[in-house]
């Protein structure tokens, strides 16, 4: 690795730093966007028994708040629990787009280092050829291991490049997606909190505390 790593010139360091940069948000990403993490199972079942026994209390509203990113907006929606209906979809609304910003931490990063990988690894190709070529000006083609550096610089930086831009990109995809998702099913608890506490819905939450 050491070698290689000499052997692809300066560019190969930004390009390391890449890949360490990515696997570190990866491992954390993954960590944080786990589906029980961010959306506990019966969440609004429990919080119906809370308010149907009048428990509901400012010790469990910020248990609540600080659990899950589900139950921060939840919480939000619970704030306003004596209000009409769109003042409570509003601050849910409100805290939605908070939780949001919180979920697609650092994926921004990701899609950078995605793009800008190839580009590194691009620009060690040009700087490999123009060392070539410079070899090729002042010896002519008598010194075949002077030019083979330079060909072996382009070569490495734009695999090395290539190899930590791909991953990336599909890591970003794929949290992208995740994140997406689990927005949805968010809007679809929230929308089904407050429809229960509105009286529209509470058989059905009966039905899943009982399931």
């Amino acid at each position: 690795m050491l070698e290689l790593l000499q052997a692809g010139g300066w560019l190969m360091l930004p390009i390391m730093a890449c890949s360490v940069i990515a696997m570190a948000i990866t491992v954390e990403r993954f960590w944080m966007l786990r589906a029980k993490r961010v959306l506990p199972k019966h969440l609004v079942a429990q919080v119906w028994n809370w308010v149907r026994n009048h428990q509901l209390d400012a010790t469990r509203l910020h248990a609540l708040r600080s659990g899950s990113p589900l139950g921060r907006i939840l919480a939000a929606g619970l704030v306003n629990i004596h209000h009409d209906r769109d003042i409570m979809k509003e601050a849910i609304q409100d805290a939605g787009r908070h939780v949001v910003l919180e979920l697609e931490r650092y994926l921004n990063t990701l899609g950078t280092i995605a793009a800008i990988s190839p580009l590194l690894g691009l620009q060690g190709t040009v700087v490999g050829m123009i060392e070539m070529f410079n070899i090729l000006t002042v010896q002519g083609a008598a010194n075949p291991g002077a030019l083979s550096g330079g060909i072996s610089k382009a070569l490495i930086t734009t695999a090395a490049g290539l190899a930590v831009a791909i991953p990336t990109l599909i890591v970003y995809r794929y949290f992208r997606g995740k994140v997406e998702l689990l927005v949805i099913r968010m809007e679809q608890e929230a929308t089904k909190m407050v429809e229960v506490i509105h009286g529209e819905r509470e058989q059905d939450v009966n039905s899943e505390e009982i399931a």
